[in-house]
């Protein structure tokens, strides 16, 4: 089923392969069971936002009569759609099997998950009372036999569809009969499953053992007290849920802010087209019928038959129970060796770079720069992109706390960030009520940097200092993302940095740039001049060799590019986190390129590149993927790596990437994912990574 069109892997079947390594970490028996069931809330959560956007444009290019081949990866729209939708099924019925055998270990474990049917008498007041007082006031009902319009249904919302087949002296006026036997009549109904409601209600322990009721069981349980008006002779409910396309529709409206704008397309998404119905596969067939019937679902959206429970992402956030030895082992964040969290950080930074690798290195680093250019009276201005901030962020706080010592703060926001666009709206309004100057991008492009300037006066003059990462100034987010951020005042990338925020306020003038690499002007091709450079030198017998880190890798031009690289000799190892559209290790095409994807308790999301240079390596860290996306349709910055302790720190940390013979799997032709073994000794990278750091501060 998994699709190769001539040399390239098509990039949702890709992403479905990467969802499976998620998938696997819920499956293996070496990691803490409650962390796997938070791998399968992973999974879940990661198959909704990927019928939202990828499944949702393939539509699109179906609707639209097109067969998509040239932007498919060679693929054709309305057959990919059938593929995605036998996998999806297939790896839904493998979820299933596995949160079935973690629930037989919880058991083991004194952990007891309840349904319906299993309710103790010494439970059922517990329940009753929840109910009343928590669930009742917050659960929507809605009859649908009598509505001459299908209710639209929130997107991704979970809603129980009820039957209830009722006693015959029950008045039949408008209500459904059962086809076929006696004359009953049928009334249907939904129940929405409360959002703001937490998923797994922790039911009183006894002794050793505790319980946890899911919510939909316990709505099942208290039935009668929802519909008890009715006189019925039974009553079944199943769960079904829907995805909506969550493409922006942008209008072009000039009057309206861009705020405005994207406050209507968000708005929009609500009620956008379904393009994925999923439900409890035990469901009858005409309670299925009737649903999808009114609901309009067609052989365009993908019908997923499930399990009982649907948004099984809410297992991310499943209780820990004070049950410290089915987690993870914590890892402390570690400090950055010589650069201290006392004192002034600019005053360090003067000296040399700093890197700092979250989550092995904590994130304060970051806050405490933003905290003292807040409060130095010699700092001038603070300039700033956001693409994501935590939901009480400390990084707005910062700068707001700077606007009020009277400094000059300007904040790029991307308001366009996928599924953080009313966050960011809402951020935006507060930052821009307490004065701080906001920039809203460019005219077709997302801002995707990951930049930090101040100008501070010293002797007179301004210096700068700053900061560069590969990923988001998100502390929530910091503690399971890996990312690189350098802190440097090195003087010509800082005044290159100023001219990225010059971009945002006159984007008609593109600048140069001698340092800096910068989507979308000039990412990709130089980066294509770096992977030329390196053929050059193989074909000249020189060291030649390219190591690459990212999350994804879908552009099919810098494919061609490493593909051209390996057929010149030149030695290529990915790390790709994600979608990989490269096939590896084909002779006479790839035969000199490896590729390995590492998934493990954190997740991978720097942007490392490396390469030969003849013997002079070059160093670039960047907030952007060989995404089509990253390479031309964003505002994207790459920054080279001058100090020769940071150079070797990536190059140590790269390979310890590399080694991984416990987590890493193999990207082939097979696309099987399966694990990198060897005889060598164990490598868990991530591990691995913490036990280098904490041997550096020594």
């Amino acid at each position: 089923m998994n699709k190769v069109h001539n040399e390239y892997i098509n990039r949702e079947i890709s992403w479905l392969n990467f969802n499976a390594r998620v998938l696997q970490e819920a499956a293996d028996h070496k990691v803490p069971l409650i962390e796997r069931l938070r791998f399968l809330g992973i999974f879940s959560n990661n198959l909704d936002e990927f019928f939202k956007v990828r499944y949702a444009t393939v539509k699109r290019i179906a609707l639209s009569g097109k067969t998509g081949k040239s932007v498919l990866g060679g693929a054709d729209a309305k057959d990919l759609m059938e593929d995605i939708t036998e996998i999806v099924i297939q790896q839904q019925t493998e979820s299933l099997k596995i949160l079935k055998s973690i629930g037989k270990e919880l058991e083991k474990e004194n952990i007891f998950m309840v349904n319906e049917n299993q309710v103790a008498e010494d439970q059922d007041v517990f329940i009753k009372q929840f109910f009343l007082e928590k669930v009742s006031p917050a659960v929507a009902v809605i009859m649908l036999d009598e509505l001459t319009e299908f209710p639209h249904l929130k997107e991704n919302a979970a809603y129980l569809a009820v039957k209830m087949v009722l006693k015959p002296e029950e008045p039949v006026k408008g209500i459904k009969k059962l086809i076929g036997g006696p004359e009953k009549p049928v009334r249907y109904a939904l129940v929405e499953i409360p959002r703001y409601l937490d998923r797994f209600v922790v039911l009183p322990s006894k002794g050793e053992k505790s319980y946890i009721m899911i919510l939909d069981d316990l709505i099942r349980y208290c039935m009668d007290s929802i519909f008890n008006i009715f006189k019925y002779e039974s009553l079944s409910a199943h769960m079904i849920k829907i995805t909506r396309d969550a493409e922006l529709d942008i209008d072009n409206d000039l009057s309206k802010s861009f705020i405005e704008k994207i406050s209507s397309s968000v708005r929009g998404r609500r009620i956008s087209e379904p393009v994925r119905f999923v439900y409890d596969k035990s469901i009858g067939k005409d309670t299925l019928n009737f649903l999808k019937q009114k609901m309009g679902i067609d052989e365009t959206d993908s019908v997923i038959p499930g399990g009982r429970y649907h948004n099984r992402r809410d297992y991310m956030k499943f209780p820990s129970l004070g049950r410290e030895d089915l987690l993870y082992k914590k890892f402390p964040p570690l400090p950055v060796k010589g650069l201290s969290m006392e004192g002034s950080i600019f005053e360090s930074i003067a000296k040399k770079d700093y890197l700092q690798y979250a989550p092995y290195h904590t994130f304060s680093y970051v806050i405490k720069f933003l905290r003292e250019a807040a409060i130095d009276p010699n700092v001038k201005s603070i300039k700033i992109t956001v693409y994501r901030l935590a939901r009480n962020s400390q990084v707005a706080s910062a700068l707001v706390n700077a606007v009020k010592n009277g400094k000059d703060v300007t904040v790029q926001i991307e308001l366009q960030a996928r599924f953080d666009e009313e966050a960011n709206i809402k951020y935006a309004e507060q930052l821009q009520a307490e004065g701080v100057k906001l920039i809203f991008g460019v005219q077709g492009l997302k801002v995707h940097s990951k930049v930090c300037i101040i100008e501070r006066e010293e002797a007179g003059e301004l210096k700068r200092y700053g900061f560069i990462s590969t990923g988001n100034f998100n502390e929530a987010t910091a503690r399971v993302y890996t990312d690189y951020t350098l802190f440097t005042a090195h003087q010509p990338i800082l005044r290159e940095i100023n001219k990225v925020f010059s971009f945002f306020d006159t984007n008609y003038k593109v600048y140069k740039y001698k340092h800096l690499i910068v989507s979308p002007h000039y990412t990709k091709n130089i980066f294509t001049k770096l992977i030329k450079k390196e053929i050059e030198n193989a074909r000249n017998g020189k060291e030649a060799w390219i190591r690459i880190k990212m999350n994804s890798f879908t552009s099919y031009k810098m494919v061609d590019k490493l593909y051209e690289a390996s057929r010149a000799g030149v030695k290529v190892q990915l790390i790709v986190r994600g979608t990989c559209c490269l096939i590896p290790g084909v002779p006479g095409m790839s035969e000199n390129i490896e590729a390995i994807s590492v998934v493990d308790r954190f997740l991978e999301h720097p942007r490392l590149f490396i390469f030969a240079n003849g013997g002079d390596p070059k160093y670039y860290i960047s907030s952007a993927d060989w995404m089509t996306r990253n390479l031309d349709y964003r505002v994207e910055v790459g920054c080279p790596v001058y100090d020769e302790d940071i150079k070797k720190e990536l190059m140590d940390t790269f390979e310890i990437c590399w080694k991984d013979n416990v987590k890493a799997r193999v990207f082939s032709v097979k696309q099987d994912n399966a694990y990198r073994r060897n005889k060598k000794a164990p490598v868990r990278s991530q591990f691995a990574t913490y036990e280098y750091y904490l041997k550096k501060n020594l």
